[in-house]
């Protein structure tokens, strides 16, 4: 990724077309798409229990954690545990249908997504399979319900980056607010402490990631691009930009010292998958769903962090330069952003859309403005940092991972 800028001279600037229109204050309000200020994309305290009228969810996942291991775990443990399995699922099968429609609430909404898309996730990956099985049957019981919850909240219909990071974490302290010093994760697939620690440098990630988000709103809010005291901030905004993404980078590392590569691979991230992303490409068919097979069923990833898109987009970083440089296809390339943002809340994929609209871009205005050239290529080349640290770690986690040896009790998936 090289997207920085040639340095100008004074004259070469353009400052006159970076003029917003004159009268126009608070264009960009990141609270009418869900964005907190103080919290970002994760709401400021998320909801821990659904009404009573929901108990059959909530106690199907809470049970869930005891009775359930990976389908292909031929541990003794997942052995001895395949008995309470079996009854779990028919649980899920026989709980009656009920309706999202009194869920009102959009922390009820988030709550009752990240349950169902749990539940959804134990069902299919605990439950046995063959290798001449094509397809596996979501009961209509979920099915339904989670369907629906997912079009009130325009969001896939599986377990995403909202429903494992997002919505799924706890206060330690319910009175203080959300810190990285009062947050925690007791909800996990595989109840290792490297899904744990894996949540909680997501989170950090995110929470760090708040702080660009008020540079972002302030950029995009600013009157006239060529004030001075407006060039002024903007240098200094992206000064501290440089910094926040350095300081992801050391929160990234976190990995590297608190995750094992092979639990990692074999015994948490199999959880996640979804029906695209497995060898197999198994068929997931939602029962009771009309057109269940268009569903996006890809399952989650860090990749759908809202906050690092909007990173992107706010640096104006060219997908098309990207793709042209590697070979690959444009559209291609768009594509697969696409994609992934329709795992993310749609509130939070619209705050993405807004961004994008918006003109001019920081790039255009540094573009014109030769104090600001160095400041926006410190910051393009600070992101290049963090992405180059999470490809040598997806490589480390994952690609390399996939050529060794499963854990003990695991088989190779099928």
């Amino acid at each position: 990724m090289s997207h920085v800028l040639p340095r100008l001279s004074a004259v070469e600037g353009d400052e006159s077309s970076q003029r917003s229109p004159q009268g126009v204050e608070n264009k960009f309000r990141p609270e009418e798409f869900g964005v907190h200020p103080q919290s970002g994309f994760f709401p400021p305290q998320p909801l821990q229990k659904l009404p009573d009228a929901f108990g059959t969810w909530e106690q199907l996942l809470a049970d869930a954690r005891s009775c359930l291991t990976l389908n292909n775990d031929c541990s003794e443990e997942a052995a001895a545990k395949r008995p309470k399995g079996e009854l779990w699922r028919n649980g899920v099968r026989d709980m009656p249908i009920l309706s999202v429609e009194d869920l009102t609430e959009n922390t009820q909404l988030q709550r009752a997504h990240m349950v169902l898309a749990w539940i959804l996730h134990f069902f299919i990956h605990s439950m046995p399979q063959s290798q001449e099985d094509s397809q596996v049957h979501v009961p209509q019981s979920l099915a339904i319900p989670l369907v629906e919850v997912s079009k009130v909240l325009r969001i896939a219909p599986v377990a995403t980056f909202a429903d494992t990071i997002l919505w799924n974490y706890e206060l330690i302290d319910p009175i203080l607010p959300l810190t990285p010093q009062n947050i925690k994760y007791d909800n996990l697939f595989s109840g290792t402490e490297t899904e744990r620690q894996f949540y909680m440098v997501s989170a950090l990630v995110e929470l760090k990631g708040t702080e660009m988000l008020k540079i972002f709103e302030d950029f995009y809010n600013l009157r006239d691009y060529t004030a001075p005291s407006a060039v002024e901030k903007i240098a200094v905004d992206l000064v501290q930009l440089k910094k926040i993404v350095g300081a992801l980078a050391e929160i990234f590392r976190l990995i590297l010292t608190t995750l094992d590569p092979s639990i990692f691979y074999w015994k948490v991230r199999p959880w996640w998958v979804g029906a695209k992303n497995t060898l197999k490409k198994m068929q997931w068919i939602f029962d009771g769903v009309p057109n269940s097979a268009v569903l996006d069923v890809g399952g989650g990833s860090a990749g759908q962090s809202s906050a690092m898109h909007a990173l992107d987009i706010f640096l104006d970083i060219d997908h098309k330069l990207d793709a042209e440089r590697s070979g690959r296809s444009l559209q291609a390339d768009l594509s697969l952003v696409e994609r992934i943002r329709q795992y993310m809340p749609g509130k939070h994929r619209e705050y993405l859309e807004h961004m994008t609209s918006i003109r001019p871009t920081v790039r255009d205005v540094a573009q014109s403005i030769p104090t600001l050239v160095e400041p926006y290529n410190e910051a393009v080349l600070a992101l290049k940092a963090l992405r180059d640290l999470h490809i040598r770690t997806v490589t480390l986690y994952v690609a390399s991972q996939s050529r060794s040896t499963p854990s003990a009790g695991l088989v190779l998936e099928v």
